[in-house]
């Protein structure tokens, strides 16, 4: 009965998906944001995260929602975005 449990923990392990971890060059507007640095998508959250900490551009009323400063109004094309819609917008911008 031990084994059983232990096997199953071995085989829910996950692997990083290829596609997110590969490189990927930001476009322009991104680029003014977290550099010009091909980076994968995943890291290109998390940078994206820390300018939006650092630049204090969470809504104050509803931390979920980001508020765009010029820098950002070029990526996300509108004032306001959710987090959820990050990854999507950011997407766009990464070829």
């Amino acid at each position: 009965m031990e084994n059983m449990t232990t096997d199953k923990k071995a085989k829910a392990a996950r692997k990083p998906n290829a596609a997110f971890m590969k490189a990927m060059t930001p476009s322009a507007e991104l680029a003014d944001v977290i550099g010009a640095t091909p980076v994968a998508r995943t890291e290109a959250v998390k940078l994206m995260w820390d300018y939006i900490k650092s630049n204090n551009l969470q809504n104050p009323a509803n931390k979920r929602n980001i508020l765009a400063d010029a820098k950002l109004l070029k990526v996300f094309g509108k004032d306001e975005v959710t987090m959820f819609e990050l990854t999507g917008l950011l997407g766009k911008h990464l070829s």
